[in-house]
């Protein structure tokens, strides 16, 4: 009899302890077709994966531990649909990889392989974030260079992320860099603020990085320790920096199904010359001092029915180039239509256009380039996507 009621009593404690704790496989699936008008002189047809949002599998789970405190993590792996190849340059983990303590009452305390703060606050209210091809990274600003598209997460982070205040709510990280005996080197920390009240939206935020081509383009499972992971040729020049500062803003309103936003944001390449990178050849071996790119970006949203979403935006992109070099400018217009079939399964369209002039960071010529599709071998490039996401 006392047999049986230890063991009554243990499955009760356990069902309780259960129904306290969840842990949710998640994902989300998407696949198009894309045509390009100039990738390396050539026309371009073919079948693309993640566009809209990229291709995903995840773990959460949650243990509420009383008082108001959970103790919460996430593992979420990036995929290609097209091949079933793993994501983020072959890390297991490399979309987000976490562990925390969530309060309702104080805010969430996060450490791992985490999402800038600036990029959660600030990049919900731009074009690319939110509706211009975000899994891609195709309607980003030019090279992503100021990662409002996060082609950049930060390694062996500390994140903090407060409560919502009456619509106020901010954070911060920390990244020890990862580097044995060398607390700071590749080190890189950020801060943010955002606010959303009724049809309001603003955020702003900074983020500092040390040895960018390292500890933040080369932070991924097969990046190179060596030589530069900065491919895209409107930043790759500035591998050498030895440091990269973002400044970040954006804005809307909404006006019944209409929403008008817009957004700046100031990246700078300071200190170059001072990190080796072996392969760097050409002007960019002997660059000195900072490199700046500003970018301004107005966009628009509107909603005719609940389940279509029609948007467009502009961003002009200048670059101050380095070293006595004249810089480029960069036009870039994003045009987007999202139909929901239901809560979990959509239709897309994203058009792309961008124009290039001026020097690029390598100083040539500059081309067009948009993210995730190799250079246009002339100063302009166009690129329309069709495609479906599915979200589990």
């Amino acid at each position: 009899m006392k047999k049986s009621m230890f063991s009554l009593c243990l499955c009760a404690l356990s069902g309780a302890a259960a129904a306290q704790s969840s842990v949710t496989l998640y994902g989300v699936a998407d696949a198009a077709l894309t045509y390009v008008s100039n990738s390396k002189g050539a026309r371009q047809y073919l079948m693309t994966n993640g566009n809209q949002a990229g291709d995903r599998w995840g773990l959460s789970g949650v243990e509420d531990l009383g008082g108001g405190l959970k103790a919460i993590f996430t593992l979420e792996a990036g995929y290609s649909l097209s091949n079933g190849t793993m994501g983020q340059n072959g890390t297991e983990f490399g979309r987000q990889a976490f562990l925390g303590l969530s309060s309702s009452e104080y805010g969430t305390l996060t450490f791992g392989r985490q999402y800038s703060t600036v990029y959660l606050a600030v990049g919900p209210i731009t074009a690319v974030a939110d509706w211009a091809a975000a899994g891609s990274g195709f309607g980003a600003h030019p090279g992503d260079v100021d990662n409002l598209d996060s082609s950049n997460r930060i390694n062996n982070s500390v994140k903090y992320q407060s409560v919502s205040y009456k619509g106020l709510t901010f954070g911060g990280l920390y990244s020890f860099g990862g580097k044995p005996g060398q607390f700071s080197q590749n080190a890189i920390w950020d801060v943010s603020t955002a606010y959303a009240n009724g049809p309001i939206k603003a955020a702003i935020g900074y983020v500092f990085v040390k040895n960018p081509n390292f500890s933040f383009w080369g932070d991924k499972a097969n990046d190179s320790a060596t030589a530069s992971n900065m491919t895209n040729p409107i930043s790759a020049g500035y591998a050498s920096a030895g440091s990269q500062q973002i400044i970040a803003a954006a804005g809307a309103y909404a006006i019944g199904p209409v929403s008008v936003g817009a957004a700046y944001t100031n990246t700078q390449f300071q200190k170059l010359g001072t990190v080796k990178v072996v392969g760097l050849s050409g002007p960019e071996a002997a660059y000195s001092g900072t490199a700046s790119f500003n970018t301004g970006e107005v966009n628009l949203k509107y909603r005719p029915t609940p389940p279509l979403l029609l948007a467009a935006s502009y961003a002009y992109t200048k670059n101050s180039g380095a070293s006595g070099d004249p810089g480029a400018r960069y036009q870039q217009v994003n045009l987007g239509a999202v139909y929901a079939l239901s809560t979990r399964t959509s239709l897309y369209a994203v058009a792309v256009y961008q124009e290039a002039r001026g020097a690029d960071s390598t100083g040539v010529k500059a081309v067009a380039d948009l993210v995730g599709i190799s250079p246009s071998s002339s100063g302009t490039q166009k690129l329309v996507t069709l495609g479906m996401t599915h979200r589990f």
